[in-house]
């Protein structure tokens, strides 16, 4: 049986009964509150049969082991997320389709806002899986369930043990990788992103380790024009993932 995780916050929980209802457990909401937001959220989890639980602020802290909860925590069974195995898997039954894959590979963000943030532009995007390293890096938690409202729970999240032995399988399928980099001297609209890829994203501050650039097949960077040498990782995940539907829509 998978453990339990938990989304907070009344657009993430939102977003997670319209979409993924049958994945919560319970819901925890505080009571006596006139939220019209919450009354709703209550209303809807009613209607599909969810358990509602009261709670007071203080039960909500200790659920979500956050205080932005909003007054609401879902209770939920992580059904999206893989292991190696399984992205093997979805990579290969993805391929057989017409349209080109998409992968996002994050290379140990380390702040949940930022994961969250890649998660939330990952769905809209359309990507097919986000793959993170299992040791340093941020997993998935309320923080970035909140952040990604309601995302998290939608795209497949591959944890894998060792991502540059990750990326040399997925290069073996033709896929191409590319990696983003200060140094790379390539610019990312330069570069064609219209089949199937794999981007990669670095470490805040650090960027990609050398070991996982040299597994890309290129490395692109974002044109900067200001003072500033380089984008918050979300931001800049967010821009190459838009470049990449810019691309396919043409």
């Amino acid at each position: 049986m998978s453990k339990a995780k938990y989304v907070t916050g009344l657009r993430a929980v939102e977003q997670l009964l319209s979409q993924r209802a049958t994945e919560v457990l319970r819901i925890f909401a505080e009571y006596q509150t006139a939220n019209p937001r919450l009354e709703q959220i209550l209303s809807v989890a009613s209607s599909k049969g969810i358990e509602i639980q009261p709670a007071n602020r203080a039960r909500l802290h200790q659920i979500s082991e956050e205080n932005r909860h909003q007054g609401v925590v879902a209770e939920i069974r992580r059904s999206r997320t893989m292991d190696e195995g399984a992205l093997r898997s979805l990579v290969e039954e993805r391929l057989t389709r017409d349209q080109p894959l998409l992968l996002l590979v994050l290379d140990g963000i380390q702040d949940p806002h930022n994961l969250g943030a890649c998660l939330r532009t990952a769905d809209a995007a359309g990507v097919d899986a986000v793959v993170v390293p299992r040791h340093g890096a941020a997993g998935l938690g309320p923080t970035v369930s909140k952040v990604a409202a309601g995302a998290a729970e939608n795209v497949p999240f591959a944890v894998v043990s060792n991502t540059g032995k990750t990326l040399a399988w997925v290069g073996e399928y033709g896929i191409s990788i590319v990696g983003t980099s200060d140094a790379g001297q390539e610019s990312l609209y330069d570069c064609d992103l219209s089949g199937s890829t794999a981007l990669v994203m670095g470490q805040e501050h650090a960027g990609l380790r050398k070991s996982i650039a040299e597994r890309c097949d290129k490395l692109v960077s974002l044109p900067m024009h200001g003072s500033v040498s380089s984008l918050n990782v979300s931001v800049a995940t967010g821009i190459c993932l838009y470049e990449v539907v810019r691309q396919r829509r043409k």
